[in-house]
């Protein structure tokens, strides 16, 4: 069932879990049984404790926070064994 966000105006606001076709434009507080309307808010569409999610904020934060490498990673040849190219004119090119 959905979550829907009410607001008290002397309480604050509150959740609560109801099905799409008993919620309505306002419920009674559960602390004071004022009338509390609802709020309307973003879709909270994911669950944040999930693997999945978990896995999908990581992959979403490394396009603006980039892992940091320092070194070639440990049992990995430190250059190419052999050479990329036989081509000899290749040689002649501008070495950075």
């Amino acid at each position: 069932m959905p979550l829907y966000e009410f607001r008290c105006t002397d309480c604050g606001s509150f959740d609560l879990s109801m099905s799409m076709s008993a919620v309505g434009a306002a419920t009674p507080c559960p602390r004071c049984s004022r009338s509390a309307p609802r709020v309307l808010g973003v879709p909270r569409l994911g669950r944040g404790a999930s693997a999945a999610m978990r896995m999908h904020d990581a992959a979403a934060r490394t396009a603006s926070e980039p892992g940091v490498v320092s070194g070639a990673l440990p049992g990995t040849p430190r250059g190419p064994s052999r050479p990329v190219t036989t081509d000899p004119r290749h040689r002649s090119l501008p070495r950075p």
